[in-house]
């Protein structure tokens, strides 16, 4: 055999082993160029407020020893090892609001792992709490976190309204923006001020829509029983401590007085009027523009791999909303 058909052949080793891997990367740059470059251009929610302090805003809620605050309060690592999870508790409730801060996932092998951004009134509504969740699930493939929504209402804990999502960036390389709007009107999940997710307030689910004021958490924990491919992959401590950082916290909400009789509904507008019920005013809060639409419906039909309201495996009869959601 030539030196050039020795050549020739060592080529085609290299390409028959290297081509797949070479595909699977260029799938993965496109789809995040589409992301950036294809939709169109968006109001970006979260320049609108000022970044607040997490030192200030937050209490330790579980897991102290592995809470770690720089930069004067702006940045806050919490993190999970063997010994325990971690998370913060915002001080005060909040009725309606608008809600973000950045994260970056723990890198490397992550089966197992929960980071969460979420709402919640569990603590003093155990029986009947409601709950609007960011939950991010790690994976064996570093870059391959799950991102999944979620949301209960005066504990309807027993229908999950799950949406799951692969997302279009590496969350573990930068900071990315989560963000949840929640009003009268609508809640809107938002990532990088993309809406993936809109939650309707409407007759159909009315019943089960979040009513009461919330705390703001941001958690990490072992969720090994459920959280990777239905709790098949857990968590691997011989990769510990996994860390999520986060940045760029926004709160602007109607803070909830626990020590009243009552919520003075009339105080949670920004105007004080009793006209409208929402703390953050304006047509960017109570519905979608139409670009805001688009990249919404570019989301659901190309990031999302699951739905509850298509899941007619787990549910003989839909919920009621699901016959005017996408």
């Amino acid at each position: 055999m030539t030196q050039s058909s020795q050549a020739i052949l060592q080529l085609r080793l290299v390409l028959q082993v290297s081509l797949p891997w070479i595909i699977s990367a260029l799938i993965v740059l496109v789809s995040s160029v589409d992301a950036q470059d294809g939709l169109p251009k968006m109001t970006r929610l979260t320049d609108l407020f000022s970044h607040l302090s997490f030192e200030r805003e937050f209490t330790v809620f579980f897991g102290a020893s592995n809470v770690r605050t720089y930069n004067n309060g702006s940045l806050v690592n919490i993190a999970l090892n063997k010994v325990s999870g971690s998370g913060l508790a915002s001080r005060n409730k909040y009725y309606y609001g608008f809600f973000s801060a950045a994260m970056r996932l723990p890198p490397g092998y992550t089966s197992g792992v929960v980071v969460a951004f979420y709402l919640s009134n569990s603590d003093i509504f155990p029986h009947n709490h409601d709950e609007i969740d960011f939950e991010l699930l790690g994976h064996q493939n570093h870059k391959d976190w799950v991102l999944q929504t979620n949301m209960y209402g005066n504990g309807s804990v027993s229908i999950g309204r799950e949406e799951k999502f692969r997302t279009w960036f590496d969350p573990t390389a930068d900071y990315h923006e989560y963000t949840i709007i929640w009003n009268n009107h609508h809640i809107v999940f938002l990532v990088d001020n993309i809406p993936i997710r809109e939650v309707e307030h409407t007759e159909a689910i009315s019943s089960v829509y979040p009513s009461k004021p919330m705390s703001i958490y941001a958690t990490i924990w072992d969720g090994s029983e459920w959280a990777t491919h239905g709790g098949k992959y857990p968590v691997n401590y011989k990769y510990d401590p996994f860390v999520a950082s986060l940045g760029k916290m926004e709160i602007q909400g109607c803070t909830f007085n626990p020590n009243g009789t009552a919520i003075a509904i009339e105080t949670c507008s920004k105007g004080g009027t009793p006209s409208s019920l929402d703390p953050v005013e304006g047509q960017d809060f109570i519905t979608l523009s139409q670009n805001q639409k688009q990249g919404m419906d570019w989301a659901r039909s190309t990031r999302m791999i699951y739905s509850y309201c298509k899941d007619k495996g787990r549910f003989k009869v839909l919920p009621p909303e699901c016959k005017t959601q996408n």
